[in-house]
């Protein structure tokens, strides 16, 4: 596959799916040649709009597409488990959305799933793909702020979302937690890693889904991380990292920055600012470009967004939940 397109399939038709999909089709060496829907009217609307040459109504006929070298799985988290499940189960590489699954156990599953079958399998968490995102984490790493002490970071929608909406829907995996508070603490692990402890309280909708939730980790080190996500109030999407020697900030949209400030002591401080090569800030391109990479280079993971990683976020996830009272219905743990 080194030098050939990589064939992608693209399994539901939401928002998200076709957010990925617009940025598929600019890149010269991917092609998207197939999609799949529960119903052949959404699939055939999705593959008219994108210029898709397959549509099918059923994800069975999309797993078994020997045409295709990669499924892009954008369901809700609930269907996560199953729609991945199948496409791994059937030989196909993985690309899945985040939240990766609905708990721990659903996510290992799907890691010993690829494992069995010798697959590709990567959470699309393009957070961790963005160059700025990953110049940011190369400062820190490289001790530009000295020690990290504290992490600071939001994710919050104004809303109001109606009880009828997806994220108040528990059998969808609903919440602020998942859809949102995902971010904020991946970010937190990206930079110190999976937390010691984990402390959270949250507010509870009337079915039992979290409209807002703080979280305080903590780690042996002594590092400590504040996060917070909502579905009752627009928050400024901020993040700061504050270390012995100094802070970076980011002012907003931190999962996706155009700008971060560096502070360090003594020094005038420096500003980062994406290249405009990169493309728009809401470009999902870098972790389909990570894909493509890794699927050329042979790696069943990338080392970007590493499958253990993954792993340790869903467990931090499940702590919360467990911390705040949230549990899904015929969840298995």
């Amino acid at each position: 596959m080194a030098e050939e397109r990589v064939r992608w399939g693209v399994l539901a038709t939401g928002g998200i799916a076709a957010a990925f999909t617009a940025d598929l089709v600019d890149l010269p060496d991917a092609e998207v040649v197939a999609v799949a829907s529960r119903t052949e009217a959404s699939a055939g609307a999705f593959a008219e709009r994108f210029g898709i040459p397959r549509a099918y109504g059923d994800w069975e006929t999309l797993a078994a597409d020997e045409d295709v070298d990669v499924v892009y799985v954008a369901t809700p988290h609930a269907a996560h488990r199953a729609a991945a499940g199948l496409c791994l189960e059937a030989g196909r590489n993985v690309l899945c959305e985040k939240a990766f699954t609905l708990n721990t156990r659903e996510a290992r599953e799907l890691v010993d799933l690829a494992a069995r079958h010798g697959s590709f399998l990567m959470e699309a968490m393009w957070m961790y793909c963005n160059p700025l995102v990953r110049r940011l984490k190369g400062l820190v790493d490289d001790g530009a702020i000295g020690e990290v002490r504290t992490v600071q970071a939001d994710f919050g929608l104004a809303g109001p979302f109606p009880p009828t909406h997806r994220l108040r829907d528990p059998a969808q995996g609903g919440g602020a937690l998942l859809d949102l508070g995902v971010y904020p603490v991946s970010f937190a692990h990206l930079l110190l890693g999976e937390p010691s402890d984990v402390m959270a309280r949250a507010v509870l909708s009337e079915e039992s889904v979290d409209l807002q939730t703080g979280m305080l980790l903590s780690w042996e080190s002594g590092a400590l991380a504040s996060l917070h996500c909502s579905l009752v109030g627009g928050t400024s999407v901020s993040a700061s990292v504050t270390g012995s020697l100094g802070r970076i900030d980011i002012p907003g949209g931190f999962f996706h920055p155009d700008r971060f400030v560096l502070h360090r002591d003594g020094r005038d401080p420096e500003e980062f600012t994406a290249d405009p090569a990169d493309g728009p800030r809401t470009s999902l391109k870098h972790e389909a470009l990570e894909v493509m990479r890794c699927l050329r280079a042979g790696e069943r993971e990338s080392p970007l967004v590493p499958l253990d990683g993954t792993l340790a976020v869903m467990r931090t996830l499940d702590t919360v939940r467990d911390r705040i009272g949230v549990h899904y219905p015929n969840e298995q743990r």
